[in-house]
Protein backbone atom coordinates (compact mmCIF):
# COMPACT_ATOMS: atom_id res chain seq x y z
CA UNK A 1 0.00 0.00 0.00
CA UNK A 2 1.01 3.66 0.14
CA UNK A 3 3.14 5.15 2.47
CA UNK A 4 1.80 8.09 4.18
CA UNK A 5 4.24 10.10 2.77
CA UNK A 6 3.23 9.15 -0.70
CA UNK A 7 -0.28 9.95 -0.24
CA UNK A 8 0.30 12.91 0.81
CA UNK A 9 2.50 13.71 -1.91
CA UNK A 10 0.32 12.51 -4.20
CA UNK A 11 -3.02 14.80 -2.52
CA UNK A 12 -0.14 18.20 -3.01
CA UNK A 13 0.58 16.70 -6.53
CA UNK A 14 -3.25 16.77 -8.07
CA UNK A 15 -3.91 20.46 -5.85
CA UNK A 16 -1.07 22.18 -7.65
CA UNK A 17 -1.17 20.50 -10.98
CA UNK A 18 -4.76 21.08 -11.23
CA UNK A 19 -4.61 24.50 -10.09
CA UNK A 20 -4.48 26.27 -13.39
CA UNK A 21 -7.32 23.95 -15.24
CA UNK A 22 -9.93 26.25 -14.32
CA UNK A 23 -8.28 29.01 -16.01
CA UNK A 24 -7.53 26.66 -19.00
CA UNK A 25 -11.43 25.83 -18.56
CA UNK A 26 -12.48 30.00 -18.62
CA UNK A 27 -9.55 31.09 -21.56
CA UNK A 28 -11.03 27.97 -23.54
CA UNK A 29 -14.41 28.84 -23.23
CA UNK A 30 -14.33 32.87 -22.91
CA UNK A 31 -11.38 33.10 -25.66
CA UNK A 32 -10.18 35.20 -23.42
CA UNK A 33 -6.60 35.45 -21.92
CA UNK A 34 -5.95 38.90 -21.38
CA UNK A 35 -6.10 38.69 -17.79
CA UNK A 36 -3.39 36.04 -17.88
CA UNK A 37 0.63 36.99 -18.13
CA UNK A 38 2.56 35.32 -20.83
CA UNK A 39 6.16 35.86 -18.93
CA UNK A 40 4.13 34.24 -15.93
CA UNK A 41 3.19 31.12 -18.17
CA UNK A 42 6.88 30.95 -19.68
CA UNK A 43 8.60 31.10 -16.50
CA UNK A 44 5.83 28.81 -14.95
CA UNK A 45 6.23 26.15 -18.11
CA UNK A 46 10.01 26.40 -17.48
CA UNK A 47 10.18 25.93 -13.79
CA UNK A 48 7.66 22.78 -14.45
CA UNK A 49 9.72 21.12 -17.25
CA UNK A 50 12.82 21.71 -15.05
CA UNK A 51 10.82 19.87 -12.02
CA UNK A 52 10.26 16.92 -14.32
CA UNK A 53 13.68 17.00 -14.91
CA UNK A 54 14.21 17.05 -11.32
CA UNK A 55 11.86 14.08 -10.53
CA UNK A 56 13.40 12.20 -13.15
CA UNK A 57 17.20 12.36 -11.60
CA UNK A 58 15.54 11.82 -8.52
CA UNK A 59 13.94 8.66 -9.68
CA UNK A 60 10.46 10.13 -7.96
CA UNK A 61 7.37 9.61 -10.02
CA UNK A 62 5.17 11.75 -7.87
CA UNK A 63 7.28 14.43 -8.70
CA UNK A 64 7.26 13.95 -12.55
CA UNK A 65 2.97 12.79 -12.56
CA UNK A 66 2.52 16.20 -11.15
CA UNK A 67 4.81 18.50 -13.08
CA UNK A 68 3.63 16.61 -16.20
CA UNK A 69 0.04 17.03 -15.72
CA UNK A 70 0.77 20.85 -14.70
CA UNK A 71 3.28 21.61 -17.84
CA UNK A 72 0.59 20.14 -19.91
CA UNK A 73 -2.17 22.16 -18.49
CA UNK A 74 0.00 25.56 -18.47
CA UNK A 75 1.43 24.82 -22.09
CA UNK A 76 -2.35 24.69 -22.92
CA UNK A 77 -2.79 28.05 -21.27
CA UNK A 78 0.17 29.73 -23.17
CA UNK A 79 -1.07 28.39 -26.91
CA UNK A 80 -4.15 29.68 -25.92
CA UNK A 81 -2.58 33.67 -25.11
CA UNK A 82 -0.31 33.07 -27.89
CA UNK A 83 -3.04 32.34 -30.30
CA UNK A 84 -4.97 35.64 -29.02
CA UNK A 85 -1.75 37.82 -28.92
CA UNK A 86 -1.60 37.05 -32.80
CA UNK A 87 -5.57 37.65 -33.42
CA UNK A 88 -5.97 33.72 -33.78
CA UNK A 89 -9.71 32.36 -33.54
CA UNK A 90 -11.96 33.01 -30.06
CA UNK A 91 -14.23 31.21 -28.43
CA UNK A 92 -12.78 27.54 -27.90
CA UNK A 93 -10.76 27.75 -31.14
CA UNK A 94 -14.25 27.73 -33.56
CA UNK A 95 -12.14 28.44 -36.64
CA UNK A 96 -15.31 28.25 -38.71
CA UNK A 97 -17.07 31.46 -36.92
CA UNK A 98 -14.01 33.39 -37.04
CA UNK A 99 -13.30 32.83 -40.67
CA UNK A 100 -16.82 33.72 -41.05
CA UNK A 101 -17.00 37.08 -39.54
CA UNK A 102 -13.64 37.67 -41.42
CA UNK A 103 -15.50 36.72 -44.69
CA UNK A 104 -15.97 39.53 -47.22
CA UNK A 105 -18.57 37.78 -49.24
Amino acid sequence: MYSLETFVGLAAAACTALANLPQLLKAWKSGETDDVSLKMLVVLAAGLSLWIVYGALKGDAVIILANAVSVTIATGLLALKLRDLRGGPRKGGDIGSALHQHDPG
